[in-house]
């Protein structure tokens, strides 16, 4: 990675837009080809960047809610179908829906109330309150049946 250090206004901008596509700080810093202690030195040092860093990710951030929940809770928009009657294309709107989607609402669910609704919920008291338990197994051979040895 190169030794560029030098901050310039226009990554402010920039920043934001790359946010806004998801990326991280230490993607960032491969972006601007500098460590991510530099993008936190910039953040530092230059309080609009900071904020366009904030601004980015708090936008992108709130698009994926709002996809999951109306994923999860189920939707529907207004669309269209074109067809062709008669060699004329006719087109005819209709209300597409889209049912609600369980991965959606258990990571909805997952994320918001961790408590209530883990994906490998303890046990009531956790392991650690269960004795050992011993199993004992009998082993009989095959070859010794009631009857004799040939099974006679």
């Amino acid at each position: 990675m190169a030794r560029r250090t030098g901050y310039k206004p226009e990554y402010a901008d920039q920043v934001e837009k790359l946010c806004k596509l998801g990326l991280t700080d230490k993607e960032l810093g491969e972006f601007f080809e500098v460590t991510e202690q530099t993008i936190n030195n910039w953040k530092k040092k230059h309080p609009e960047f900071f904020e366009s860093i904030k601004k980015g990710k708090t936008l992108a951030d709130a698009n994926v809610v709002e996809s999951l929940y109306r994923r999860a809770c189920g939707y529907s928009h207004e669309a269209v179908k074109i067809m062709q009657y008669e060699g004329s294309p006719v087109v005819e709107p209709y209300i597409e829906h889209y049912p609600p989607d369980t991965t959606a609402c258990l990571a909805w669910l997952h994320n918001r109330q961790r408590d209530k609704w883990q994906r490998n919920p303890d046990p009531a008291g956790g392991d650690a309150d269960l004795p050992p338990t011993k199993i004992v197994f009998e082993v009989q051979d095959a070859r010794t049946r009631k009857g004799g040895e040939n099974g006679a």
